[in-house]
């Protein structure tokens, strides 16, 4: 029977381990926000700044654009989780 990782660690090299895990995916994620709002504000904002809000069909266009960014990022990280496990 295999030892747990956990139990063959010593609690430092584990507790070392879990916050660089935690870096990596807090800088994942940091990325994956940054190209969402650099793609659909460079798609959906006009760059002619005429208001301080957004008007209807901008807001419009970012929900659509963020939500298929989301979708995509969803199907992809599928693809990959599946690639692992072959």
């Amino acid at each position: 029977m295999a030892t747990p990782v956990s139990a063959a660690l010593p609690i430092g090299e584990e507790r070392e381990k879990a916050f660089k895990m935690a870096e990596v995916e807090m800088d994942y994620r940091v990325d994956l926000y940054t190209r969402l709002t650099n793609s659909c504000f460079e798609k959906c904002i006009d760059h002619k700044y005429k208001d301080g809000d957004l008007n209807v069909g901008e807001n419009s266009c970012v929900d659509r654009c963020s939500a298929k960014y989301w979708q995509v990022v969803g199907i992809v990280g599928q693809l990959l989780g599946g690639q692992q496990g072959q």
